[in-house]
């Protein structure tokens, strides 16, 4: 990398770091921290929705998938586009929520179901979310790894990723959910625009007939998903679509930073194109990649750092610095966004409720940042010791589970369903660990022959069949929505 890349890259997260410590200044209460007032405008939230969604880590597993599929892959960019458009159309879910005014899902629990909910959900949310985001440190460091030509070193792999948490732990403490909107903005507008010329860049230098010809010669079925994945797999694609606009805790906290309800629902409405393109563009640079080097087969190659070292390899001098400091920034990014709701929901949603609800907004903040640090060592030792096979787009798909498997049928039910009870929501919720089998390890261990996606499958029927039969059979006592 050229003395010009690293110029821009320092300079780039320099001025990223300078707004976290402007913004520290406005933090002026608990609110502000966790969810920035309640007041963001409609290009505001729509950039800091797409600017989280775009993170290092959904360019690295979007284009790991684009090398394992081939074209195959873009169907799961298709689903996310249609369901996060019929999302902001509908106003399904996202709308009523922020009518209630809540600061997150688990605090939704508890207007409706009660405080045992609330904290029951919360605590799942947390193992299942701390889980998902327990590797995003290792595929960081090992992007900058690749992409700066250190491959091939335990020592400095280990060494990266402790550089990169203490800049992430520092940033996220200093300004809370106003950072990261205003870090989000710069980082979309970046990385979007570095992205799209690597597209044009690959496209130009490789030749579209030749792209297509290339990756025909190599799989049998590289357009059509269903015959290269399965039903089960395209099915489970579009529950983590609807889940990745409308449960997961990140893009909801978007949707409730907004100032009404209205502006959510078009808020939804124009990110819905830029999800398409999110999971599009990775992927076929992904391809790119694979064409590039000829790359067959497969297993001969570490498939996820295979994409940093294409672009090392053909981007120029300039536009390398700018990319990757655009792909740095959207590691914050995703980082900070993370941190910031599991340590936020933690405090609002089982911290205070147990103590009665009687903590200062000041403390609230305070032991929010405490538990950032703490969640910022676990996924430290989690990214140095966790070992597993699945691609990351699986091993994502099937840690979410845990908690979105039941919260999707608490969120519907307690929604638009008259009947859902207590009992039922708390049976659905503790069905969703269910998904736990689905990881790697423990799979193996129990000799399971099923597929994460089946078990991913099997997870959210389940919660659905306890939220329904627990609510019938334990029927709600007055509890008032």
């Amino acid at each position: 990398m050229h003395w010009i890349d690293i110029s821009i890259i320092v300079i780039y997260l320099s001025l990223i770091f300078s707004v976290g410590i402007l913004m520290r200044n406005r933090i002026n209460n608990f609110s502000s921290f966790m969810i920035a007032g309640q007041s963001l405008g409609l290009s505001l939230g729509v950039t800091s929705m797409l600017g989280t969604e775009l993170g290092l880590i959904t360019v690295m597993y979007n284009a790991q998938t684009g090398i394992l599929q081939y074209f195959s892959a873009f169907h799961i960019g298709l689903f996310a586009f249609i369901v996060t458009l019929t999302v902001g159309l509908s106003g399904f879910v996202v709308t009523k929520l922020r009518d209630m005014n809540v600061k997150s899902i688990p605090e939704f629990y508890g207007k409706i179901f009660g405080q045992k909910v609330r904290v029951i959900g919360a605590f799942l949310l947390v193992i299942g979310g701390t889980l998902n985001m327990g590797i995003f440190l290792n595929i960081g460091a090992k992007f900058v790894q690749s992409i700066f030509g250190f491959e091939g070193s335990d020592q400095i792999l280990k060494i990266i990723m402790i550089i990169l948490l203490i800049i992430v732990l520092i940033y996220t403490m200093m300004g809370g959910m106003l950072s990261v909107v205003v870090t989000d903005y710069f980082q979309f507008i970046v990385l979007s625009v570095g992205l799209i010329f690597c597209v044009f860049y690959s496209i130009l230098m490789l030749g579209w007939t030749n792209i297509f010809d290339s990756i025909e010669k190599i799989s049998l079925t590289p357009y059509n998903p269903f015959e290269s994945k399965g039903s089960s797999y395209i099915f489970w694609q579009i529950i983590l679509a609807f889940v990745s606009a409308v449960v997961w805790p990140t893009a909801i906290t978007r949707a409730l930073t907004m100032k009404d309800s209205q502006t959510v629902k078009k808020q939804y409405v124009w990110s819905s194109i830029s999800f398409l393109i999110r999971f599009m563009i990775p992927c076929f640079i992904g391809i790119c990649a694979v064409v590039y080097y000829n790359i067959n087969p497969l297993s001969e190659y570490d498939t996820l750092s295979l994409m940093p070292r294409y672009l090392s390899d053909i981007l120029p001098i300039g536009l390398l610095g700018l990319v990757t400091a655009g792909m740095l920034s959207a590691f914050m990014s995703t980082h900070d966004s993370y941190l910031l709701c599991w340590s936020t929901i933690i405090t609002n949603d089982i911290i205070e409720p147990l103590y009665g609800n009687k903590i200062s907004s000041k403390n609230k903040i305070n032991i929010s940042r405490l538990i950032i640090v703490i969640l910022g060592l676990y996924i430290l030792y989690w990214g140095l010791f966790y070992e597993g096979s699945d691609s990351i787009w699986s091993y994502i798909g099937i840690t979410g589970a845990i908690y979105f498997s039941g919260a999707i049928a608490v969120l519907i039910g307690g929604l638009y369903w008259k009947k859902a009870s207590e009992t039922g929501a708390i049976l659905a919720l503790i069905g969703g660990l269910l998904a736990l089998i689905g990881l790697e390890p423990i799979r193996e261990y129990l000799a399971i022959n099923l597929k994460p996606e089946e078990i991913g499958l099997l997870s959210v029927l389940f919660t659905f069949l306890m939220m329904f039969f627990g609510s019938l059979l334990f029927p709600r006592k007055g509890v008032v929505r």
